[in-house]
């Protein structure tokens, strides 16, 4: 169980104007009434694909995909101040937003500020959405903390905040459907309200997959090793940044066989599965954070 801090793609249009720039128009020959759309505020309306990555599900948890149009150069966009994942080329560019667990339903806007141009505010629809209750039973020091591991948790909550502001760059062209870092059965959805001992805490913020004691567990994409360690909620634990604010959280692990530092390729090896810090048993917790915000990693893998 990880700790809880309270702290669509190219729409038609755009992939009209990209076969007229294709063809030689070139960016400064679009017609002034697409250029005055494109810098004016608006919502964004775009579906998801089945083959884009990660899947656009504007509701709390998810990920909406918002088209910023095109640009010579990157854009960059903010979600309040936290800069966003900002993915594509000079046809056209998307906002990839991870939308917080605890985002209420309704309008929602996110800050671009297009280099030499004026800033801009997209807005979007974040949709209800009401996850499932589990309640689970744990040993109660987990539940009830002493005094001794409340400021061990305490401690932790600040390193690991630290961790979670990580942001370095991302190729734009970067593909983020990921693997699922190990093979097993879906014991517990992210999402869920989560009550322990019959005292509720806050939802569940990541997948948990049922497998034994020692599988393998694989980097679902490409990522540098920021973070060891053995806490208290998560036990031991591992996190990746895959760059761009998109990070990868793995918990529970009974063995940790990389170190802060590594690079690793897809597929590639970084722990083994366990039942450590606060679980009912063996399986694999895997949140995945953007923007930090934990949202569903269901939405970056294959059904």
């Amino acid at each position: 169980m990880p700790i809880n801090f309270d702290f669509s793609d190219r729409a038609p249009s755009m992939l009209n104007r990209r076969s007229a720039l294709l063809g030689g128009l070139g960016l400064l020959a679009m017609p002034a009434s697409q250029l005055a759309n494109a810098a004016s505020p608006k919502k964004a309306q775009q579906p998801a694909h089945a083959d884009v990555w990660p899947h656009a599900s504007q509701v709390p948890g998810g990920v909406a995909r918002l088209s910023l149009g095109p640009a010579a150069k990157r854009p960059a966009a903010f979600a309040g101040d936290i800069p966003l994942l900002v993915l594509g080329d000079a046809i056209e560019w998307t906002a990839v937003v991870g939308i917080p667990l605890a985002a209420g339903p309704g309008e929602a806007s996110i800050t671009v500020r297009p280099e030499g141009r004026p800033e801009r505010q997209i807005a979007y629809t974040v949709a209800p959405k009401q996850y499932r209750e589990q309640r689970l039973t744990v040993a109660p020091r987990t539940v009830d903390l002493a005094p001794e591991d409340q400021a061990r948790y305490e401690r932790e909550r600040e390193h690991l905040s630290a961790v979670m502001a990580t942001l370095t760059d991302m190729r734009p062209d970067a593909a983020l459907q990921m693997r699922v870092p190990v093979p097993g059965r879906r014991s517990s959805s992210f999402g869920l309200r989560r009550v322990f001992n019959g005292q509720s805490r806050n939802p569940h913020s990541g997948m948990d997959i049922a497998a034994g004691t020692g599988t393998p567990v694989l980097a679902p994409l490409p990522g540098k090793v920021i973070d060891t360690g053995d806490y208290f909620f998560n036990g031991g634990t591992v996190w990746l940044d895959h760059g761009g604010g998109l990070l990868t959280m793995y918990c529970h692990l009974s063995r940790v066989d990389v170190k802060v530092g590594d690079v690793l390729k897809t597929g590639e090896k970084l722990a083994a599965v366990g039942a450590t810090g606060r679980v009912t048993g063996p399986h694999l917790h895997w949140s995945v954070m953007l923007n930090r915000a934990m949202v569903d990693p269901a939405l970056f893998v294959a059904a």
